[in-house]
C-alpha cells in the first residue's frame, strides 16, 4: 500500500507532482501579490490620479497626489461652493500593474527607443552578457586552479587562502576608481569589478569543495605510487567536478549581482544604463521589464546548466536530484 509524502516531511523529497506545483507555486504567490494590490479596489491605492480639477488651480488630469491632500482640497471646494475635483484610486508610478510591465516587455523589443541617447533593450542585455561572461571566464581561469591547489596541498592553502581571505571583504566597488584610472573607461573596468567581485569566493568556496574529496580515494592511489601530478588531474579533479560544476552555478550568479554596480563605473552602458535612462523619465514598466529580463536569462542559463550537468555526470545523486 503506497502512502504519499507529507508536504512537511523532513528532508524527504516530494514526489514528482508536488514538486512542481510547490515550484509553479513560489512563482505564483508574489504574481498574485502583485494583482492584488494592482487590482483590487481599495487593497492598497495609496493614491488618487486626477481625472478631473474642478476648481484647484494646481490639479492637473493625470496627477496623482495623497489621499489626505485631495479629502483636503475637495472640502476647501465644497466650503467655498466651487466645483469639486475628482480622482480615481491609484498606486504609485513607481509600482505598475502586471499588465503594463508585460506589454512594456513585448515593445521595448519592437519599438525603436524614443530618444537618441537611448538604446533597445537587446542592445542593452548583449552588452551586459559580454561584461559577465568575460569577467566570470577570467575569474574562473585563475581562481579554480588556485582553489584546487589550495584545498589539496596545505603549503599552497597556507600561502593563498589568508591573503585571499582578507581581500574577500574589501568591496570591490571600491576598486572602481582605481579599474578606470588603469583600465579606461569602457568595459574593462567593468569586467575588472565582475572578476575582483567573484575571484575571491571562488578560490575560499573551491578549495572547501576540493577538501571534501573522500580522504581513502587519496590513501589508494598514493598506495599505488601516484605523485602529487598524478593525483591532482587522475584523482582530485575528476572526483571534485560535479561538486566544482555546481559550485560554478552558484558564482555565476554572484556574478550577476555585481553586474549593475560594474556598469556604473566608466561610461554607463548595459542593462544598467537601460534602466537608469527608464526611471529617469519615470518609465518604471519599463524598468520592471529590463528587471524581469535578467531574472529570466538568470534563471534561464541555471536550468540549462542544470540540465548539462545531469548529462555531464550522470553518476552523480544530486545532479538527479537537482531542482531544474
Amino acid at each position: 500500500m503506497s502512502h504519499s509524502t507529507p508536504l512537511l516531511a523532513v528532508r524527504r523529497e516530494l514526489p514528482p507532482r508536488q514538486r512542481r506545483f510547490v515550484t509553479l507555486l513560489s512563482f505564483l504567490l508574489p504574481l498574485l501579490l502583485w494583482c492584488a494590490v494592482s487590482y483590487v479596489p481599495g487593497l492598497w491605492q495609496p493614491l488618487v490620479k486626477i481625472t478631473d480639477p474642478g476648481s484647484v488651480s494646481y490639479f492637473k488630469p493625470g496627477m496623482q497626489i495623497e489621499k489626505a491632500l485631495f479629502r483636503q482640497e475637495t472640502a476647501k471646494a465644497e466650503a467655498a461652493g466651487t466645483a469639486l475635483p475628482a480622482g480615481e484610486p491609484a498606486n504609485p508610478v513607481y509600482l505598475p500593474a502586471p499588465h503594463e510591465v508585460a506589454t512594456a516587455l513585448y515593445t521595448s523589443f519592437v519599438t525603436e527607443p524614443a530618444r537618441r541617447s537611448e538604446k533597445w533593450l537587446h542592445e542593452s542585455l548583449w552588452e551586459s552578457i559580454q561584461v559577465i561572461f568575460w569577467g566570470f571566464l577570467l575569474s574562473s581561469l585563475f581562481g579554480v586552479p588556485l582553489g584546487i591547489l589550495a584545498g589539496t596541498f596545505p603549503f599552497f592553502s597556507r600561502l593563498i587562502e589568508p591573503f585571499v581571505e582578507f581581500f574577500r571583504y574589501l568591496p570591490a566597488p571600491a576598486f572602481g576608481a582605481l579599474a578606470v584610472a588603469i583600465l579606461g573607461i569602457y568595459h574593462a573596468p567593468k569586467i575588472a569589478i565582475i572578476f575582483i567581485g567573484t575571484f575571491f569566493q571562488q578560490v575560499l568556496i573551491i578549495a572547501n569543495t576540493t577538501r571534501k574529496l573522500d580522504p581513502s580515494l587519496l590513501e589508494a592511489a598514493q598506495t599505488l605510487g601516484a605523485k602529487n601530478r598524478a593525483l591532482v588531474f587522475k584523482v582530485v579533479v575528476p572526483g571534485i567536478l560535479p561538486e566544482l560544476y555546481r559550485d560554478m552555478r552558484i558564482l555565476l550568479g554572484w556574478a550577476w549581482t555585481y553586474l549593475i554596480v560594474a556598469e556604473l563605473i566608466g561610461t554607463s552602458s548595459g542593462i544598467t544604463w537601460f534602466i537608469t535612462q527608464q526611471a529617469r523619465y519615470k518609465n518604471f514598466d519599463n524598468v520592471f521589464a529590463a528587471i524581469i529580463i535578467i531574472g529570466i536569462i538568470g534563471l534561464a542559463s541555471d536550468l540549462l546548466l542544470a540540465a548539462l550537468g545531469k548529462r555531464l555526470f550522470p553518476w552523480d545523486k544530486q545532479s538527479k536530484g537537482d531542482r531544474a
